[in-house]
């Protein structure tokens, strides 16, 4: 029985020959982010603003100006309604009461009341509460823990390849979070701490393609001491096709079950994920690749310091792979 092939052994597409109007996209994209970020900011849920999110489920459609004509008249604060999933399901976001966790109590039992009373059909699936002082260690740690996972990565590409491969690493896992970031502030979809793992998720996604990658790149400087860099390059992209493109259609096929059933709250998660998907394939081909020739990578990088001087030294003979 002959096995599947979604990549012929023969391919050779040239990949590298968009590489200047892929990194103009891509550098358009990341200060289109930025901007959406500066500007419009994140919705950030409640593990990061802190308060009360109360989450109910109606039987009918219900209007968000009655819901909040409802829970005005309880004096908690400015609420913030929005629907979610459906025009059934809605959050209310309220500022959390002065008083600890019996204040923060009281209040969700006053608005479930009047909510009921207008909607005695109302379900509520969900009441969390977040303490100020907790958001805002979330926030730290949490842009802690993505900086220092790509700084470490990083670091440990530059010491297993060469410092070009560190920095082309870095500046396509830069890409990924960056994208992924002026999504959320695009779409106004929740930014919370699901969120965060997806981030640091598809931070481990992408390096590892990247990886597989490099380590084609690496064993072909080794062996084509004479060929084109771009041509290195293409050669290394379409020897690795077959793996990135099964990989990545896995995953997509099980992000999208997990989108489609996966319910409401792992839906920031699963949008997340399958957009570094999207992100990190192509900035393994686009970014992490063409980088390399910007920063002057070539066939004389791996060759090691000793070899290089003894065939200087031995004048006329013949250079290692010539």
């Amino acid at each position: 029985m002959r096995l599947l092939k979604l990549v012929p052994d023969n391919t050779n597409i040239d990949f590298l020959k968009w590489r200047f109007w892929a990194m103009g996209l891509s550098i358009a994209l990341i200060i289109a982010s930025v901007a959406l970020v500066a500007v419009r900011g994140l919705n950030f849920g409640i593990d990061f603003e802190g308060g009360q999110l109360i989450r109910a489920s109606f039987q009918q459609p219900v209007e968000i100006d009655e819901l909040r004509s409802s829970i005005e008249p309880l004096g908690l604060g400015e609420a913030t309604i929005q629907q979610f999933g459906s025009p059934r399901d809605v959050s209310i976001r309220l500022p959390l009461p002065e008083g600890g966790e019996e204040a923060a109590n009281r209040a969700a039992d006053s608005v479930k009341r009047a909510i009921m009373a207008a909607h005695p059909d109302a379900r509520f699936d969900a009441v969390e509460t977040v303490s100020g002082k907790v958001s805002g260690e979330l926030i730290r740690t949490g842009a802690l823990a993505i900086g220092l996972a790509m700084l470490a990565i990083a670091i440990y590409i530059w010491i297993r390849f060469e410092w070009q491969f560190g920095v082309g690493a870095l500046f396509a896992l830069f890409h990924d979070v960056v994208l992924t970031m002026g999504f959320f502030a695009l779409t106004q979809l929740e930014f919370n701490l699901n969120v965060v793992a997806a981030i640091l998720t598809i931070v481990g996604y992408s390096l590892n393609d990247t990886i597989v990658v490099y380590d084609r790149i690496r064993e072909n400087l080794r062996k084509w001491r004479k060929m084109d860099i771009t041509s290195l390059l293409n050669l290394s992209v379409n020897e690795t096709l077959s793996r990135t493109i099964v990989t990545s259609l896995s995953m997509v096929i099980a992000l999208g079950a997990l989108l489609a059933f996966g319910g409401d709250v792992l839906f920031g998660f699963t949008a997340a994920m399958l957009l570094g998907i999207f992100v990190g394939t192509f900035s393994s081909i686009y970014v992490g690749a063409p980088i390399l020739i910007w920063l002057r990578v070539s066939s004389q990088s791996f060759v090691p310091a000793e070899t290089t001087s003894g065939a200087e030294r031995g004048g006329r003979r013949e250079r290692p792979g010539a």
